[in-house]
């Protein structure tokens, strides 16, 4: 990037790109590939808002066949495959079981759907889906009696901030410049470009020119057009509450679960951080601040209802250890209910006296070929030729080939490295190295040093080191005690109050956060 323009204490970029979850880190690392000057800000921190509240899958959707989203389904599919060559360390194969409830849809249908799952896109790395006894079957052990039947598929389950992350550092490697915590607070239209005005929490302004602006803000997509740019107020999103909760694990296998619901929706219960279950979502309209959102009690009693009535074991609301909302930004259609809302995006180019481009919706799964579209549109736009890539080129850490496992199954590499990492840390137990190889993938060996030979440092918290905060500090934009334990390791969940307090105090004295912080989502 360039570090002067028209005057003194003026940045230029070809493109400013408004927000730093997925679509927005995406849409920087594609850009950047391709030449273009990037800068990317981010009010708060990376993945902070709706990127870091979903249900945390990779997966075509199987519930919008029903919708008939057949094109959306198959181009999730499609992705689904890539993002785990991808990212093979962030991204695993999950094998999911739908007990068959007779009076919400016949069998014929539930196998025609599968049929149709299994064959609208190319599967290398999945088996497909089959049908089960559950009376025979181990996962049907903690289903209730009455369900005797059901049905087995693939899709796949992501630890969603980090991928955000590591868009972000690949997008940084590749010339972008990232700035989380870091508000645009106006832009303006001059000679066919904007001059924009970056606000962060830290240090003086940064006054920009940029060619063109990217609005990737998600559920502020709207209000940045009105508030930032003083453009009229779209009103081309609605926002739908999606609420998660979290209990003492009901099931020890390896397996999630499908329900359907009395009220045409569904539920995951889903094997998460090893100790707990993960059971989501809700689907609730929603019109206020979307950086103010929380769990009703209507929602959390609604999850433990739906799923007594598949589990033997049942659940009351002070089962719940944790929870967690976000708001969706979906495509503002004429859908009846929530569950109806199209997931798909739809990305406009407009020129209110310079280019501007907007992404409208979305879902995880199809983060990177909304960005592909996104650099396609703007290499048009401003005259670039620069050809696609992302598509074959791994994300930060998922280069499992560097780690000497020529294989063809990136679980088959996942597993080489976890065992090279416990050779190299042998007091370390072997969760804590599957957690590391997961979260950082070929990457752990910058902070485990070569061979794992560097020191770890102090052990702030069980499993958590010096040597990896300063990695998550240095490297990955982490500030706080937040912004390590609930994003970027999800270790919050396990730890004590105190234990979150001593890596809070041990960054302070780093000089990585100037404020305590108070945003623990929803621990209960």
């Amino acid at each position: 990037m360039q570090s002067r323009a028209e005057g003194p204490g003026f940045d230029v970029c070809d493109v400013l790109v408004v927000g730093g979850g997925i679509n927005g880190t995406g849409i920087a690392r594609d850009l950047s590939g391709r030449g273009l000057s990037v800068v990317l800000c981010e009010q708060a921190d990376l993945a902070s808002a709706t990127s870091q509240w979903s249900t945390k899958l990779i997966h075509g959707g199987l519930r919008y066949l029903e919708y008939y989203e057949f094109m959306l389904v198959r181009k999730s599919l499609q992705e689904r495959e890539v993002l785990m060559r991808c990212a093979p360390h962030l991204i695993r194969p999950l094998r999911f079981v739908m007990p068959h409830n007779p009076h919400m849809r016949p069998a014929w249908m539930i196998r025609l759907g599968l049929f149709l799952y299994d064959h609208l896109a190319r599967r290398n790395y999945l088996p497909g889906s089959n049908g089960l006894n559950l009376r025979a079957d181990p996962v049907g052990r903690p289903l209730a009696e009455q369900f005797t039947k059901g049905f087995a598929y693939s899709d796949g389950f992501v630890d969603d901030a980090r991928l955000v992350i590591i868009n972000a550092m690949d997008a940084r490697e590749r010339g972008a410049r990232i700035l989380p915590y870091t508000r645009c607070e106006a832009a303006r239209a001059i000679d066919g470009s904007w001059s924009a005005r970056l606000v962060p929490t830290r240090g003086p302004a940064i006054e920009l020119k940029a060619r063109l602006i990217v609005n990737a803000a998600g559920p502020w997509a709207d209000r940045f057009i009105a508030q930032s740019l003083d453009q009229p107020e779209m009103g081309k999103l609605r926002l739908i509450k999606g609420s998660h909760i979290v209990v003492p694990k009901i099931f020890d296998h390896d397996h999630a679960y499908i329900f359907q619901n009395d009220d045409a929706r569904i539920i995951f219960a889903i094997p998460y951080q090893d100790d707990y279950t993960l059971i989501g979502t809700t689907e609730v309209e929603f019109d206020g601040n979307p950086g103010e959102v929380n769990i009703e009690a209507d929602e959390i009693t609604y999850l433990c209802n739906q799923a007594n009535r598949y589990f033997k074991q049942q659940l009351a609301p002070e089962d719940v250890v944790w929870t967690y909302s976000g708001v969706r930004p979906l495509l503002h259609d004429d859908a009846h209910s929530a569950a109806a809302v199209t997931r798909d995006y739809r990305l406009e180019l407009s020129h209110p006296g310079a280019p501007l481009l907007t992404v409208w919706g979305g879902k995880l799964t199809t983060y990177r070929k909304l960005a592909e579209e996104v650099a396609e549109s703007l290499c048009r736009e401003l005259g670039v030729a620069a050809g696609d890539w992302t598509a074959a080129a791994p994300l930060p850490g998922g280069d499992l080939q560097a780690a000497g496992a020529l294989v063809d199954h990136p679980m088959n590499a996942m597993q080489a490295l976890r065992e090279k990492v416990a050779t190299a840390c042998p007091r370390q137990s072997s969760r804590w190295v599957a957690r590391v190889c997961s979260a950082y993938g070929q990457r752990v060996w910058r902070w485990l040093g070569a061979d794992g030979r560097g020191e770890l440092g102090r052990e702030l918290a069980p499993g958590l080191f010096e040597a990896e905060l300063n990695y998550l500090i240095d490297q990955e934009w982490a500030r706080s005690a937040a912004d390590v334990l609930w994003r970027r390791t999800k270790l919050g969940l396990h730890y004590t109050p105190a234990e979150r307090q001593s890596v809070e105090e041990w960054m302070r004295t780093r000089d990585a956060c100037n404020e305590e912080t108070s945003d623990e989502p929803g621990l209960t």
